[in-house]
């Protein structure tokens, strides 16, 4: 399995993903497989396509925003997997829970897919089990990836309304100690940006380089059947 130094070139930019996400290329139904994602994991995914040569695996990511309505994930993703399964060899979900409550994995468990172990996408970037093993220490940090650092304004700013109300800012974020960016690439803009995230909530700041961690491990051994 191979890690992609540098992202591929042409992808689809952030506001798309994040609002209506991304639609799969197609191809042979009798030999193709069907990576169902989050926006929010895209680039990361075609990376390891690319990078891997998976030749014979197309991506369909739902909207990344979906994570702002957790309720809404798992009557989207079934609506998705009903739609594609007849064009597809194998559909494989890559979500961990994501705020479901345990709806999205009822959910896969119906259709018969797969889904990816763990809470959510700070866990499987990170590790799942040294995630889980630490999280006890670390319920005073607030996560981001390099997604949700280019998108902190659409995803955590304007939502919580804080341009508007920064009073509010210590009824949300009071509790919490430090910002952890989980870094899946070395990209000194993002961690610029990281930083003045962390300046915004009033948090210390952490970076923390975990790569694609987990979610790599699960592309390969579905990419391997």
């Amino acid at each position: 399995m191979t890690a992609p130094a540098d992202l591929p070139a042409g992808l689809p930019d952030d506001r798309t993903l994040t609002d209506r996400g991304l639609a799969p290329a197609g191809g042979d139904a009798a030999s193709r497989v069907l990576l169902l994602a989050c926006g929010a994991l895209a680039r990361e995914i075609l990376g390891l396509i690319e990078a891997n040569g998976w030749s014979h695996i197309d991506l369909m990511c739902l909207p990344a925003i979906l994570h702002n309505r957790p309720d809404r994930i798992p009557p989207a993703v079934e609506d998705a997997v009903r739609k594609h399964r007849a064009a597809y060899a194998d559909i494989f979900v890559v979500y961990a829970d994501c705020g479901t409550g345990g709806d999205l994995e009822r959910t896969c468990d119906a259709l018969g897919v797969e889904m990816i172990r763990g809470p959510h996408c700070y866990a499987f970037y990170q590790g799942i089990d040294d995630f889980i093993q630490h999280a006890e220490d670390e319920c005073t940090a607030f996560y981001l990836t390099d997604f949700l650092v280019r998108q902190f304004d659409a995803f955590v700013w304007k939502p919580l309304g804080l341009a508007r109300h920064p009073e509010l800012l210590e009824m949300y974020f009071g509790n919490y100690e430090k910002l952890v960016y989980q870094a899946q690439t070395d990209d000194a803009a993002l961690d610029a940006r990281a930083r003045d995230c962390a300046a915004r909530l009033g948090l210390a700041y952490e970076r923390r380089f975990t790569g694609y961690g987990d979610l790599a491990a699960s592309l390969n051994a579905w990419a391997a059947r």
